[in-house]
């Protein structure tokens, strides 16, 4: 690493560390985070998704998505209430997570908003891959909104070291030629990947089942939604530590 690769390494890896420069929505997410810990009634986690409409249809969206996969007779959630129940508390947390970083990503200038879009893309592709793959499963215990929302952080180390890039240069004096991250992605992805999880505060389970899916952690649970995950991105070689 040359010395302005590593000077550039820090400052990302210290703006990765500030979870309210890199996620937006903070008035929701540090609530709804604050409800989930306590383990409380489910009332309070349906009132906060429900102050912001669009985070509540968004929510709607995806556990319908996640759950009629490949079903030919519809059920969908009629309600949000319903949503959020089925949903359990860790993955409403997981799908608001990544609803407000894709609306971060959205107030990002050129040409990083295109770069990192081109990473969200290919991470809905994969999400819809892996619940496709899951439904075709038999024999399996495996809950689709758990496939769904780990493989909606599939390339999140990449999203973050871009978007962590991005404001480096916006408030930076010293303007950083883009080969530079895209040198970082390259050879730091797994270091600037698995400390953004710590970072940005998600849970450890999904720290856990995102390692197993790129291969950087074994199991022996066939149930495992890293599993499921591994064979769709080993397809698209994505994988972090290749089979």
């Amino acid at each position: 690493m040359t010395d302005l690769e590593h000077q550039v390494f820090t400052q990302v890896r210290a703006i990765i560390a500030n979870e309210e420069q890199v996620i937006g929505r903070r008035g929701i997410l540090i609530p709804l985070k604050k409800a989930i810990i306590a383990d409380g009634d489910i009332r309070n986690v349906i009132d906060i998704v429900s102050s912001d409409p669009a985070l509540a249809a968004h929510m709607l969206w995806r556990s319908n998505v996640a759950a009629n996969v490949g079903v030919t007779v519809s059920s969908k959630n009629r309600s949000l209430k319903d949503a959020l129940v089925r949903l359990g508390q860790v993955n409403i947390y997981r799908y608001a997570f990544t609803f407000y970083l894709k609306e971060r990503l959205d107030e990002l200038p050129q040409p990083y908003k295109k770069l990192v879009f081109g990473y969200w893309a290919l991470t809905e592709s994969i999400a819809t891959n892996a619940v496709d793959s899951l439904h075709q499963m038999e024999g399996v215990n495996i809950n689709p909104d758990e496939v769904q929302t780990l493989a909606l952080f599939s390339v999140f180390g990449e999203i973050i070291a871009l978007t962590a890039f991005a404001y480096l240069n916006a408030e930076s004096e010293q303007s950083f030629p883009l080969s530079i991250i895209k040198s970082l992605i390259d050879n730091q992805k797994q270091t600037l990947t698995l400390e953004a999880f710590v970072s940005l505060g998600l849970d450890d389970e999904l720290k856990e089942e995102f390692m197993i899916a790129h291969n950087l952690r074994q199991t022996r649970n066939p149930d495992s939604p890293g599993l499921v995950l591994r064979r769709v991105l080993s397809m698209r070689n994505q994988l972090l530590n290749p089979l």
